[in-house]
């Protein structure tokens, strides 16, 4: 059985094909600010990253009629409990309208509908989209009634890694009390309580620290000043947020690499915007450990700027007196992705309904 894996981040398209439980291909599609700069919305970038995807495929040997189930990243659909969906006309409605904001995983479940469309008895479905909700009463509250604080980060990652981290420690994920620092085109920094994550910074439009394209947490009244002096439209502001806010504010990239290489060479500017989401990056990781009241097994840092072994370091100096630090740098989204396909041709599991 082949099931193919369809990941959509904010600067890349990762995809990989599994056969049974082997990886047979896998390749991230990495996407520029200027590829991708004329597409007003995410739901634009379809037909670009669909196309882009069924090409590597088939320059990797792979046809698409091997397939057994296509597996896509979830979105930002209505908040929902972890598991396995199938992706069905609801789904798919709530994807486009985007009820809770715009995000690039939003593709992963209609590209992956839409392939399987053109195949014979195959299914499409998503993993733990960002939307997972298990987040505690106390941990909504915001401190006005008219704003909620919401559930939107990397629970795919988060949850992989920290099952991925628990076998390793001998242990289950729901044993286990974890901080998880997803760090990527956003960056999400969760509390995980014995299997439920009690507490997440929105990594999507504004809280936490702030990433490669966003903005995180800004000066509500400097925002509100901003938003009110007539220089800016509504959507330049929301772009400041979300987009083009964080290292493409500062340094005109949403390369963390790049940044990296830069701050390498002495670059004054690079070394300090990066210390500065470090240290954001740090200070979230201490807020959360007050969620857990500092009963921590673990620190994790994932995602791809967790191979950065200078901002690895820089957190680590603030946050190791709290729990010992552990990098799993990358991600495990392609595999916990296929595998959920692979348990549900198996019938080991049974994909939910949306």
């Amino acid at each position: 059985m082949k099931v193919l894996a369809i990941n959509p981040g904010s600067t890349s398209t990762k995809i990989a094909v599994y056969e049974n439980d082997k990886e047979i291909f896998i390749k991230t599609l990495r996407h520029t600010s200027e590829e991708l700069k004329d597409f007003k919305k995410i739901t634009d970038e379809f037909s670009f990253r669909k196309n882009i995807i069924i090409s590597e495929i088939k320059a990797a040997g792979i046809e698409l009629s091997e397939l057994n189930a296509i597996v896509g990243r979830g979105g930002l659909v209505k908040p929902i409990p972890s598991g396995i969906y199938e992706v069905n006309d609801a789904m798919k409605q709530d994807l486009i309208d985007s009820p809770l904001g715009e995000h690039a995983s939003n593709l992963g479940g209609l590209i992956a509908d839409d392939i399987a469309k053109e195949l014979t008895n195959v299914k499409a479905y998503i993993v733990d989209p960002v939307v997972v909700d298990e987040m505690d009463e106390v941990a909504r509250i915001s401190g006005h009634p008219l704003f909620e604080r919401k559930s939107i980060f990397h629970a795919l990652n988060q949850k992989a890694i920290g099952r991925t981290h628990a076998a390793k420690m001998g242990k289950k994920y729901e044993d286990l009390n974890l901080i998880i620092a997803h760090l990527g085109g956003g960056i999400s920094v969760g509390a995980h309580e014995k299997g439920r994550v009690i507490d997440v910074n929105n990594a999507l439009n504004g809280e936490g620290p702030f990433s490669p394209e966003r903005a995180g947490t800004l000066p509500t009244g400097q925002l509100v000043d901003l938003c009110f002096s007539g220089k800016y439209t509504k959507n330049e502001i929301k772009l400041m947020i979300k987009g083009k806010g964080g290292l493409v504010a500062h340094c005109g990239t949403n390369s963390a690499y790049e940044l990296e290489q830069k701050a390498i060479k002495g670059d004054k500017k690079a070394q300090l915007i990066q210390n500065a989401m470090s240290y954001q990056i740090a200070n979230s990781i201490g807020s959360m450990a007050a969620v857990l009241k500092g009963n921590v097994d673990g620190i994790i840092l994932t995602g791809g700027i967790a191979y950065n072994p200078d901002l690895v370091a820089y957190i680590k100096e603030r946050v190791e007196f709290i729990a010992p630090l552990y990098v799993y740098a990358g991600e495990d989204e392609m595999a916990a992705l296929a595998m959920n396909g692979m348990m549900v041709l198996k019938g080991e599991i049974e994909a939910k309904k949306y």
